[in-house]
């Protein structure tokens, strides 16, 4: 009876593992939702989105244009460029993102978020949602690959090269702290070549270049200058307490924050804000 048992169990667990490679039946997804997840092959709706608000996002205008134009494009049903924002840690990346979905959810616009562990299920995702009516920002956060990923082919076909046409209702918003998402070596400056004034770029930094080329928009963020950033420390002592708070007192403590975690962001920005209005309860 116990060899039994453990047979049904078995069985059971075989079962389960299974169904996560079967398609997943349409009345599965319940798309009330405005934001999604990719989990175990199958979307989930987030009951609880992490809102974000563009007045929030300071020192970075041209950015949120930018996003902003693109985005509205593509909900209108009109050709819009793939987003890939870039750049230094903590400068709002992530966050713009979830701010033009914050913005434009009630326009329509549905966020769906992937891993990049799963990015080799993509096209399985692109076809879940390819004869929908809604029209879906897909965003990779801190989007990266390994030289030997074999999830890059795949991400790269997606974007644009595969004989199969991307879904029209698809649009995809990555980041990520490299400009090509790829790792670079010193030894690949070696295989470049010149001819004359020509600079000919070698096969690697070729085959890196070209995934990056793929995204149509392409922007960049950089570390905030002192004034920015005590800009933003006082926009958020403003945010959090609900009063303007006299710059004198707190610069000095702000700027010794930053110095200490070797970074002035945005997100360095708030934290120290949280940090000075609890000193002060």
């Amino acid at each position: 009876m116990g060899s039994r048992k453990k047979l049904v169990k078995r069985l059971h667990g075989l079962i389960d593992r299974l169904e996560t490679l079967l398609p997943e039946n349409e009345a599965a997804v319940d798309w009330s939702y405005t934001a999604y997840q990719w989990r175990d092959g199958r979307l989930q709706g987030v009951a609880q989105p992490h809102l974000c608000a563009l007045d929030d996002l300071l020192c970075m205008q041209r950015q949120k244009t930018e996003v902003l134009r693109n985005v509205r494009r593509f909900l209108g049903g009109r050709p819009a460029n793939h987003v890939l924002l870039w750049g230094a840690r903590g400068t709002g990346k992530s966050t713009l993102i979830k701010a033009v979905f914050h913005e434009l959810s009630g326009a329509g616009l549905r966020l769906l978020e992937m891993d990049a562990a799963h990015l080799h299920e993509l096209p399985r995702l692109a076809e879940r949602i390819r004869d929908r009516d809604e029209r879906f920002l897909l965003y990779c956060d801190d989007l990266s690959f390994e030289a030997d990923d074999p999830s890059y082919k795949t991400f790269k076909a997606m974007l644009e090269g595969s004989i199969a046409a991307p879904p029209e209702n698809l649009l995809i918003c990555a980041t990520s702290n490299r400009r090509h998402l790829m790792p670079e070596f010193q030894q690949e400056n070696q295989e470049t070549r010149y001819l004359g004034d020509e600079v000919h770029p070698g096969e690697s930094v070729e085959e890196k270049v070209s995934l990056s080329e793929r995204f149509g928009l392409w922007l960049s963020f950089y570390p905030f200058r002192q004034e920015e950033y005590l800009q933003i420390c006082g926009h958020w002592l403003q945010r959090l307490s609900g009063q303007r708070q006299d710059p004198g007192s707190y610069r000095e403590a702000a700027v010794q924050w930053a110095q200490q975690r070797g970074a002035r962001s945005g997100r360095v920005a708030r934290q120290f804000a949280i940090d000075h209005l609890a000193q002060q309860d």
